[in-house]
């Protein structure tokens, strides 16, 4: 007890000692000072292992998930690819004895999402009191990915009225949108030029009725007699459609296949065939490329586009979307055309309409003479069918606002791709005007865009 006493008494004169104050004040300031100096170090440190490691994980994901979409590699590759991709970048984020460890890779198929989770154990600079020589650092991240198909259909104005730079621009723009589409390997294109008719090809042998004059103006039914086939087809010399007409004689909005069965006013059965109708004065040079991944193919078949004719814009749209249903997979395979449109299955695939034009649709045959209003409603028609089969659909007005058009004549230009086009949906517009050829390869290419968006998203 006498020990602690004087042990107490001892402390107490150094309390009341004022000689080593400032020392001792001196001592305690540098102290905390590199204490502070330790923990800013220490934080600087650890912020940026983490600012380079969320970056590192974030690009392996996004590369795998890139990978999963384009089909280089399968779900069960998921793990190795995240791994060997930060193994490959993160090493320079690495101090002696340390590694980055990567965690548990989740492919969501679902949600179409790839998620991933790393760390690195740091050693700190500067161990301090209560804190750990080692310092777990964590990132987390997620991108989408999808393993659908996607289906595109380019509807394209090769009318008069294209003569000239325009044609020059339209054969520009479309060539570049094929090839940035098939950058993406699970993607199929299809061409639909159109006029005043649409030129089928070699579809055309099984899926064309070509009425005659003063003929019959519904395909033969399956009963027909050699007289009434003398009296009512038409000899086919260009490969070209005009609408197909329902019983009533008006367009038939529908994507049936031309074997599809219909009935008659007078009860006989005939086949859904396509009109060639009698009064078709011109048709196109280019023909419709059904869906192909093929480049070459496509990229020869825009060279021919060449402007003749006037806007008989509603038949292209029902080609467009003929070449998107399943229900033309049949005639497009009998006629060696390849393996025609999927499913509308849109957990598997994606089917895009993109329709141009540079003036007012104007001419129509079904349930008329010759009517840019009947060409326009039949448009529209079609559009909110294809639309309520699940096809996104774009549209692009090229030079609408052209001198040679009247005011009037440039709103129901207007008016009709903007009715046709899907709703838009946060960052994805749907319908684009362009003035010039560097304006409409823009416009192509933000649709693709957002073609892109849609495929990871819907």
């Amino acid at each position: 007890m006498r020990e602690l006493e004087k042990l107490a008494a001892a402390a107490r004169r150094l309390v009341a000692d004022r000689r080593g104050n400032f020392a001792i004040l001196g001592g305690l300031t540098a102290s905390a000072v590199a204490l502070a100096a330790g923990f800013g170090v220490n934080i600087a440190q650890l912020h940026n292992v983490k600012s380079g490691l969320s970056n590192a994980v974030d690009a392996a994901v996004i590369s795998t998930a890139r990978d999963l979409t384009t089909g280089v590699i399968s779900t069960k590759d998921a793990d190795n690819v995240v791994r060997a991709f930060l193994e490959a970048n993160a090493t320079s984020l690495l101090a002696p004895g340390e590694k980055v460890v990567l965690g548990k890779v989740t492919v969501d198929r679902l949600a179409g999402t790839v998620e991933a989770t790393a760390h690195i154990d740091v050693n700190v600079f500067f161990p301090l009191f209560g804190t750990a020589d080692r310092q777990r650092v964590t990132a987390t991240t997620a991108s989408l990915y999808s393993d659908k198909d996607i289906e595109v259909a380019m509807m394209l104005d090769v009318t008069g009225s294209m003569e000239g730079q325009k044609i020059k621009d339209l054969r520009a723009a479309a060539k570049n949108a094929v090839d940035r589409l098939l950058e993406n390997p699970r993607t199929r294109v299809a061409l639909v030029p159109y006029a005043e008719s649409v030129n089928v090809g070699v579809l055309a042998e099984k899926t064309v009725f070509v009425e005659k004059s003063g003929g019959r103006d519904l395909p033969l039914p399956d009963d027909a007699t050699p007289r009434e086939i003398s009296n009512n087809t038409g000899r086919q010399t260009d490969n070209c459609a005009s609408e197909r007409k329902t019983p009533n004689l008006e367009a038939d909005y529908t994507d049936d296949g031309p074997a599809t069965k219909r009935v008659a006013p007078d009860g006989r059965i005939y086949p859904a065939k396509i009109n060639r109708d009698d009064r078709v004065g011109s048709c196109p040079v280019a023909s419709v490329v059904p869906l192909t991944s093929d480049a070459g193919k496509l990229g020869k078949a825009i060279e021919k586009f060449s402007a003749r004719g006037v806007t008989a814009g509603a038949i292209g749209v029902q080609w467009a979307y003929y070449m998107l249903s399943e229900k033309w997979r049949a005639a497009i395979k009998e006629a060696k055309l390849g393996d025609g449109p999927a499913d509308m299955d849109p957990s598997k695939v994606v089917k895009v309409a993109i329709l141009m034009t540079d003036g007012q649709f104007n001419k129509a045959f079904a349930g008329t003479t010759s009517d840019g209003a009947a060409s326009r409603r039949h448009a529209e028609g079609l559009c909110k069918s294809m639309k309520d089969n699940g096809i996104e659909i774009f549209a692009i007005g090229f030079d609408l606002n052209d001198a040679g058009m009247s005011k009037t004549e440039r709103e129901q230009a207007k008016a009709v791709l903007k009715n046709c086009s899907s709703p838009d949906r946060s960052s994805i517009k749907h319908y684009y005007e362009a003035s010039t050829g560097p304006e409409l390869d823009a416009a192509y290419r933000s649709i693709i865009e957002s073609t892109e968006i849609l495929y990871l998203t819907m």
